[in-house]
């Protein structure tokens, strides 16, 4: 099933054609004769799709873009599509931006041609499928491991707590079960997170959400936390907001991202130094602050230390301890809740701050709800669109001519506006820019598409750069279409009709 092509030509003798050609040179196909056919034999597996040019406004370019969309990591599904003028239809640059890898071959095809394009993507395939294996044996590894390293941890922990029941006057016994205690618990973290890498992997984690507080979270985390800090002499400096700070989110995962935060500052901080925890709520997202005193981060290492298993450098050059963990899950489970995680340091030796943003518990729809009935009438059914540029002025045009369709539009000015501004209101769609200070467009795209209902989302964006890999990139990061700048409304308005005007 993983290794036919797929043929969508719905009209003419394309598909027969073709068909006959790849079945003489022994290359599995199968014939779609619609739509509907074809997403259902995506599904069922699928090694390339060859479709023509023609079939891209009969559902094809939907059906395989959908597809596109929701594939896992590894994939990258070909597609070869036989075109009448090369790139130069506005139909086939769209199927370009909005699934990615796309073979063009422009017709006439010669036989040898069309032949080999396939088997060459059908090869390049091939070694996505080996990606994908390699993947999920290395995830059923880090799961073998980590609950074979778990069972001896309950036998060590009661052993050292019957030998303290025993002889509890002895200090030098008491003294070696305070060493083990401690160590079990670090190992116990240390297994705990290879699980959630192997479960993360396999897509098997989902968060418990429930309504908390912020002081219970942090109170929790201090626990987990004071014992390495005294053993340092470091001093936590705690600055909360005054008021009690609600959050839907899951307890657990919470916890888990502040103490990985503090807990690696202490791993980097000397002796005798200072962690300050601040945090405050702006504009609906609680933000936690973990500023160290610690030996610092390059600029270079600012976004490389959130990657799986990558691990800071002191300055001395020697590899610090640990699994190189903490951080990736923390980001990732922030992400999970809507958020967010970043770091920021003046450079080495200087220390390094660490930002955590989760949405806080608006209970502002409820009132609301109060006010009475008598209000239903009130409710606003228009199409919410939110504008993303940090040209002000471009953002704030594009917003007028939104308005003038009859949407309700709003701007932020940056990516990171832009994610905190769906975590408060989720829209029905959002045209963003690519190329923006503080978070730029993709990564901006990548958190929002994490939100909870962010993958109904008509996401477009917007670039001066028209660069295939550029096209990669947005589609990548979750965008539905890539439009070069200066953007023409009316194809925008074009791309948006059906979404923004859905009875």
């Amino acid at each position: 099933m993983e290794k036919r092509i797929l043929i969508y030509a719905p009209s003419g003798q394309d598909a027969v054609l073709a068909s006959k050609m790849l079945t003489l040179a022994g290359v599995d196909n199968l014939i779609t004769g619609s739509a509907a056919a074809l997403a259902e034999q995506l599904r069922l597996g699928v090694g390339a799709v060859l479709t023509v040019e023609e079939a891209l406004s009969s559902g094809g370019l939907k059906t395989i873009g959908e597809f596109v969309l929701a594939q896992p990591a590894w994939s990258d599904l070909p597609v070869v599509l036989l075109t009448n003028r090369g790139p130069d239809s506005l139909g086939v640059r769209q199927a370009i931006a909005v699934l990615g890898n796309v073979t063009l071959l422009e017709r006439p095809v010669r036989t040898l041609t069309l032949i080999t394009s396939l088997q060459s993507v059908l090869r390049a395939r091939e070694k996505q499928y080996q990606v994908r294996e390699t993947d999920r044996r290395k995830d059923e590894f880090l799961a073998s491991l980590g609950h074979e390293l778990r069972n001896p941890l309950a036998p060590i922990r009661t052993s050292m707590g019957v030998l303290t029941q025993l002889y509890p006057d002895q200090a030098p016994i008491r003294k070696v079960s305070e060493v083990v205690d401690r160590q079990v618990t670090h190992l116990t973290r240390l297994v705990d997170d290879l699980l959630d890498v192997a479960r993360i992997n396999s897509g098997k984690i989902a968060l418990q959400r429930a309504p908390t507080t912020f002081a219970a979270i942090i109170g929790h985390v201090i626990e987990l936390c004071s014992g390495a800090a005294a053993a340092k002499r470091i001093r936590i400096v705690q600055q909360l907001p005054p008021a009690p700070v609600a959050l839907l989110a899951d307890y657990a995962r919470v916890v888990q991202i502040v103490s990985n935060i503090v807990a690696n500052a202490i791993k980097f901080t000397p002796a005798d130094g200072v962690i300050t925890l601040r945090a405050q709520v702006a504009e609906g997202m609680l933000q936690i602050h973990v500023k160290d005193t610690g030996i610092g981060l390059e600029e270079s290492a600012l976004e490389r230390i959130f990657s799986m298993f990558e691990q800071s450098r002191p300055p001395s050059g020697q590899i610090a301890s640990g699994l190189g963990i903490g951080l990736s899950l923390s980001r990732q489970f922030a992400e999970m809740h809507g958020g967010s995680v970043q770091a920021r340091s003046e450079g080495l030796g200087k220390g390094s701050e660490f930002t955590v943003a989760l949405p806080v518990l608006d209970a502002a729809p409820a009132a609301a709800e109060s006010t009475g009935a008598g209000q239903a009438e009130l409710v606003d059914l228009r199409p919410k669109v939110l504008v993303v540029d940090d040209n002000r002025d471009a953002a704030d045009s594009l917003q007028a001519l939104f308005e003038m369709e009859n949407c309700r539009v709003t701007t932020a000015y940056d990516g990171c506006e832009a994610v905190q501004a769906t975590a408060r209101a989720m829209p029905d769609m959002i045209v963003m820019d690519l190329g923006m200070p503080r978070m730029d467009g993709y990564e901006a795209a990548r958190r929002i598409r994490c939100q909870p209902g962010a993958q109904q989302v008509l996401m477009i964006a917007l670039t001066g750069w028209g660069q295939n890999d550029a096209r990669q990139r947005t589609i990548d990061a979750g965008f539905d279409h890539h439009l070069i700048k200066p953007v023409d409304f009316d194809e925008l308005r074009r791309i948006a009709t059906e979404r923004l005007h859905r009875a």
